[in-house]
């Protein structure tokens, strides 16, 4: 009884679901050509989403590290590397 209620329970939780999606074309099947009114809703859905777009404000340039290196700071010169000192006398080996 209670896997007959369980069943039961399964198959109307389930049968919304599958309800919702679109048959999804097999194999080798032609899908349906769309009709004006599915035509028309995704162009709508399109130019609100364009318009939407436009509604974003130009974000300016991002400085993670802006706040820890300061803008007048003195750049490092560089230095011309030292010259090669030269041993005199003997070795001890």
């Amino acid at each position: 009884m209670r896997v007959v209620a369980a069943a039961v329970i399964a198959v109307f939780l389930a049968g919304p679901a599958f309800a919702q999606e679109k048959p999804i074309p097999k194999y080798g099947e032609v899908p349906k050509d769309k009709t004006l009114e599915e035509k028309r809703q995704e162009r709508e859905a399109e130019d609100r989403y364009k318009r939407s777009l436009g509604n974003i404000p130009a974000q300016k340039d991002v400085d993670p590290w802006g706040n820890v290196r300061s803008d007048n700071s003195a750049k490092p010169e560089a230095k011309a590397p030292a010259a090669k000192k030269t041993r005199t006398g003997t070795s001890s080996n």
